[in-house]
């Protein structure tokens, strides 16, 4: 018997996608916005330009976790979408 895909809502395109597939922005109880872990009130995102810009732009990460977004998060997940796209096109 095969488990299914757990999915999850990316903030910005509303796409459900599986939850592996997509990145996890959490604000956690004690260290505030962390990337990847921690405990608390989460929201996801595509690992893709479109949607980091537009999460941005229309605040929909302030909006789902309720509090402000540091901008070091927001750098964090622009380099990240950067290293995906180098190694995308190292991998062609």
């Amino acid at each position: 018997m095969s488990q299914r895909p757990v999915l999850r809502r990316c903030v910005a395109c509303r796409k459900l996608l599986d939850r592996q597939k997509l990145w996890k922005v959490t604000r956690d109880y004690q260290d505030g916005v962390v990337l990847e872990g921690g405990m608390g009130r989460s929201a996801y995102l595509c690992p893709n330009k479109t949607c980091l810009e537009d999460s941005w732009r229309r605040k929909r990460l302030q909006k789902a976790l309720r509090c402000q977004i540091p901008e070091t998060i927001v750098e964090m997940l622009q380099k990240r979408l950067n290293h995906c796209i180098d190694s995308d096109a190292e991998a062609i």
